[in-house]
């Protein structure tokens, strides 16, 4: 990882005996960094920076260098320390004043396996910030009429997370649907109704291949169902397809469900599920969420049916690898999020729900009460594996 450690030292303090405690201290940790020392030239341009208070007595010269500090990076303020020789008392002092001027930062401080753990994490962030900072992400025929709170705040989603957010009409994409030939597709199925849709679904595919270029995007949301009536097919296909190739693709235009899946994928380098709840045991914990599309890089293997509420087009049943699981979503003005972990015990295939179905037991069953009470719209985001603190990390430091 992309690490690097300043040193902040009181001229007061003997070098050898602190070089001694500083050599000690470092090579107890497990993370992997590079030792900058005082030289503050390159700070802010890692994915990380931090800044090891090494003594006591080095709060006034902290007070000078932050203007410089601050004008190299919007990052929060990292104070290490080992707490010797009284640098676990300077770097309060530093945070109380950081606080007063209204700086965000923070103390790394404890036993060496923790320090290492949370360095890692907050190098995660850091590299995840650097990839969602100038990214643009389409909304590709507006929200759909029924996803009411499924908004986003275009300004702070940039001014938080440097992501743009672009409005893309949603005749443009058909307008290059109707443009392109109907071609013989290489996937296969048994069904003759889908596989007589399979055409359809492929250019489906290239259409929005052709707007991602087109509009230089990393990732979109689609109001799917317009399809359904415009060109009788759906996107379910071309979205599966899409995020294995690092194309975040979301449906029914739900941004904040998109951003969810972007941050992410910064965050983890994995697709995620966009899906809802179709059935909730408070008492268990025991939720089954549902939707007709999953990335094909999620899934051990995949089927194809047809779009469940209307019958028509391409639909993926996908059968992901049971264990353990993240629900995610953040807001669309960032205000909140839901992070909790979970095991996937099991994939279903029944004929009355969204195609790709999973019972999904929550580690802390308390937490389906959120889904009664308290939700952030309906559609969630199932990752693979346990995420939470590395999640909230990003979301408490943007």
């Amino acid at each position: 990882m992309n690490i690097a450690i300043y040193t902040l030292t009181s001229a007061l303090h003997n070098e050898q005996a602190i070089s001694a405690v500083t050599k000690e201290f470092l090579s107890s940790l497990s993370a992997e960094f590079e030792l900058m020392g005082n030289d503050y030239a390159d700070y802010g341009s890692h994915a990380l920076d931090l800044i090891y208070v090494r003594t006591g007595g080095t709060e006034g010269i902290f007070k000078q260098l932050l203007p410089d500090l601050l004008s190299k990076s919007e990052q929060p303020i990292y104070l290490l320390t080992s707490g010797k020789s009284n640098s676990l008392a300077a770097s309060m002092e530093i945070l109380s004043y950081l606080r007063q001027q209204g700086v965000k930062g923070e103390i790394i401080h404890g036993h060496p396996d923790f320090i290492s753990k949370k360095i890692k994490i907050l190098a995660k962030v850091g590299e995840a910030k650097k990839l969602l900072k100038g990214s643009r992400l389409g909304v590709i025929g507006q929200p759909s009429d029924w996803l009411i709170s499924s908004h986003a705040d275009k300004d702070l989603v940039k001014r938080l997370l440097g992501i743009e957010i672009v409005d893309i009409p949603m005749q443009e994409l058909l307008d290059i649907i109707s443009t392109l030939p109907l071609e013989e597709v290489k996937e296969h199925t048994t069904t003759d109704t889908i596989s007589q849709n399979l055409p359809g679904a492929e250019r489906i595919y290239k259409a929005l291949k052709m707007i991602v270029k087109r509009h230089q995007l990393q990732g979109f949301t689609l109001r799917c169902f317009d399809l359904l009536t415009a060109v009788k097919n759906t996107g379910c296909l071309a979205l599966a397809k899409l995020n294995p190739e690092g194309i975040v693709a979301g449906c029914e235009g739900d941004v904040p469900a998109m951003l969810s899946m972007k941050i992410a994928q910064a965050l983890l380098g994995v697709s995620g599920f966009q899906a809802n709840p179709s059935s909730i045991n408070p008492e268990t914990g025991e939720i089954v969420f549902a939707h007709c599309t999953i990335p094909f890089n999620m899934v051990e293997r995949y089927e194809f049916d047809t779009h469940f509420e209307s019958g028509i087009g391409v639909g993926i049943r996908g059968y992901m690898k049971e264990g353990p699981v993240t629900i995610f979503k953040v807001s669309g003005d960032l205000s909140r999020s839901f992070i909790e972990e979970a095991t996937l015990l099991r994939n279903q295939a029944k004929p009355d729900l969204c195609r790709t179905q999973q019972l999904i037991l929550l580690s802390d069953p308390g937490k389906a009460s959120y889904f009664l009470t308290n939700p952030i719209g309906n559609h969630h985001i199932i990752l693979p594996g346990h995420h939470k603190d590395v999640i909230e990390a990003m979301l408490r430091l943007s």
